[in-house]
């Protein structure tokens, strides 16, 4: 029978879905720990400031906490492979590791459905295992390795679960959201091929209420990974276009070819490892793996994500892009 957790650390907690998890929590009556680099302002919890790889900063943070929900990451298409692997990989291990130390009994860990990517279609598949790998990328790679370290520590008197949101969007989201609209205004967001492969997406609240359902549901299921998305595939092109709109940008009209994409982003990536250029997000225009993200299908199979979780999606892709509207024109 599970229980709703007393006291949550949530790492991360500066993020859009991170503050959100918090701060539902807190209004749930849960205590709330959060640990991030940046302030997270969240009135009522207990803040400590600092990173996952810092074992003092840790320890600190994980006093008087039954359950963890890790999403502090280090998430970019480019940089170097050792920040990546200091954070994704080695910062999961020693927060797992003093975690069962202090005798926390859940962690939630969550992860990217890019970790069991490798660059083709993936047409109503459930969560394949994470692949180091052939995953595409330093994040995915170190996020594989990172979701393989959290699932081994699984046990019975330390119950892990792991949750891979699928292209989180909407309100304050800025790794998805703000650059569609800021490189919508600018000129730079491309339609890769056709535009018309179907892609799962996941509004920023139904990704915030599936944590919230995943630190109760580890009680009775855990040891295993869960994709968790909208449940509603849409064509990349289309939902490109509505996120531009819905932030007051004009809708794309650039459209370039699959194939030449991929090449294009093999070659700025290899640039942009020497010399990074500037841009007005600090990122590549376009990498391969943003290449095949944008021109292949990659939708899920949910049964198995909302038995566990015993969870539905409230807001519709349609609701969330009235949402979404309103926040950038208030």
């Amino acid at each position: 029978m599970s229980s709703s957790p007393n006291h949550v650390l949530v790492t991360g907690a500066s993020g859009v879905l991170g503050s959100g998890v918090a701060g539902a929590l807190l209004a749930q009556g849960a205590g709330v720990t959060t640990l991030q680099r940046r302030p997270a302002q969240l009135d009522g919890a207990r803040e400590v400031r600092g990173s996952v790889t810092d074992h003092d900063t840790v320890r600190q943070a994980l006093t008087g906490v039954d359950t963890v929900v890790h999403l502090a990451a280090k998430v970019s298409v480019s940089g170097p492979g050792h920040e990546f692997e200091h954070v994704n990989v080695e910062g999961t291990r020693l927060l797992l590791n003093a975690a069962r130390d202090a005798g926390v009994s859940r962690f939630v860990h969550i992860s990217s459905p890019s970790v069991a990517h490798s660059g083709t279609s993936i047409i109503g598949d459930g969560a394949q295992p994470a692949d180091p790998v052939h995953a595409r990328g330093h994040y995915a790679r170190t996020k594989a390795a990172g979701e393989l370290l959290a699932l081994d520590a699984d046990a019975e008197d330390f119950r892990v679960l792991v949750l891979r949101p699928h292209l989180m969007w909407g309100p304050g989201d800025t790794q998805l959201t703000e650059r569609i609209i800021d490189r919508s205004r600018s000129g730079r967001m491309p339609i890769i091929g056709s535009g018309a492969a179907l892609v799962d997406t996941l509004y920023v609240a139904n990704a915030v209420d599936a944590v919230l359902a995943a630190t109760r549901a580890v009680d009775r299921h855990h040891g295993e990974a869960l994709v968790v998305t909208n449940g509603e595939p849409r064509p990349i092109g289309e939902l490109i276009r509505g996120l531009a709109r819905a932030g007051g940008s004009p809708e794309p009209v650039l459209r370039v070819p699959a194939g030449l994409a991929r090449v294009a982003g093999s070659v700025i990536e290899r640039i942009w490892e020497a010399i990074p250029a500037e841009s007005g997000d600090g990122e590549p225009p376009l990498t391969r793996f943003l290449a095949e993200q944008l021109s292949t299908a990659h939708w899920f199979d949910q049964r198995r994500t909302r038995e566990v979780l015993d969870w539905t999606p409230r807001v519709s892709i349609d609701e969330g892009m009235r949402l979404t509207a309103e926040h950038y024109a208030g």
